[in-house]
């Protein structure tokens, strides 16, 4: 039974739910477990079927969030690579356990 009186309520998980909302969050942290840094087409070699532009979108959002961080290299051409911080690894135990619920669906 849920109480709104009650001290506990839902809102860290809801937040939580909103950083991994949508269809490329999830799959755009996967490939970032799999490497300290990962460069932008690289990542998106990785994902199939995930555009360049959405691919932008969602790693601005996770790098809002605090779960990815954006290194600018000032070299010719450009050289951007990505990565987990601290809270972002700090999700692997969560979607490690999701994806074990998952496969016995």
């Amino acid at each position: 039974m849920h109480s709104t009186g009650s001290a506990c309520t839902g809102r860290p998980l809801e937040m939580a739910v909103r950083v991994l909302d949508g269809r490329w969050k999830v799959p755009i942290l996967f490939q970032l477990f799999t490497a300290p840094t990962l460069r932008f087409s690289k990542l998106q070699r990785a994902i199939p079927g995930i555009s360049q532009k959405m691919l932008i979108e969602r790693l601005r959002d996770l790098e809002a969030d605090g779960i990815v961080s954006r290194t600018v290299h000032p070299v010719v051409p450009p050289k951007v690579e990505y990565g987990l911080t601290d809270r972002g690894r700090g999700l692997l135990p969560a979607l490690r356990a999701l994806h074990l619920w998952a496969e016995q669906l």
